[in-house]
């Protein structure tokens, strides 16, 4: 019962992990411009990594190969435009992007969107966890399962709603060391 549950925390676990890889810290890395959509060819949008190649060759440098250099404007613009706001050079045929050094302030800014983050996944897990209690109290209801093998169920789910709280503190603490390092 609580394993088709498991996998709903999983998504969540995997989803986070992928939002905190384009959190900003002191590493320059591809995740953080990867999934920017650039409109390129009269109007369609795509991701820049369906775009170009991308890599971190220097601690703060993103440097970005279109394949196609006919479209190396139209991923500038995409990158000034980005929430992001880079502001990338253009050289011949890719863009190099210089990350600034992180002030004191711009990381408390961003430890403050991490928590936020980290918080909107817990209300995940939870919402989750109250749809698996009251699925298996209606179960309990309609004489499928004994009232001591629900109290058993339940027990299990909080259990495993503690394991992946920990998952998401845990990923949040490392970040937080991450951002926070200088």
């Amino acid at each position: 019962m609580i394993t088709q549950y498991e996998s709903h925390f999983n998504q969540i676990i995997d989803q986070l992990k992928t939002e905190l890889s384009k959190l900003r810290t002191s590493r320059a890395t591809p995740s953080l411009v990867q999934d920017i959509t650039i409109e390129v060819y009269g109007g369609s949008r795509m991701h820049l990594k369906e775009l170009a190649s991308i890599s971190a060759p220097e601690p703060r440098t993103i440097v970005i190969k279109p394949w196609d250099k006919s479209i190396i404007k139209d991923i500038e613009k995409g990158l000034i435009k980005s929430a992001l706001e880079f502001n990338p050079i253009v050289e011949t045929n890719i863009l190099r992007i210089q990350l600034p050094e992180l002030t004191e302030e711009s990381r408390h800014r961003i430890v403050k969107k991490l928590h936020t983050m980290l918080e909107e996944e817990r209300i995940k897990i939870r919402k989750i966890r109250d749809e698996a209690k009251k699925d298996i109290e209606t179960r309990e209801k309609n004489k499928e399962i004994r009232e001591d093998h629900k109290f058993a169920e339940i027990e299990k789910l909080n259990e495993t709603t503690r394991e992946y709280t920990e998952k998401i503190d845990e990923l949040g603490k490392r970040k937080e060391e991450e951002i926070m390092t200088i």
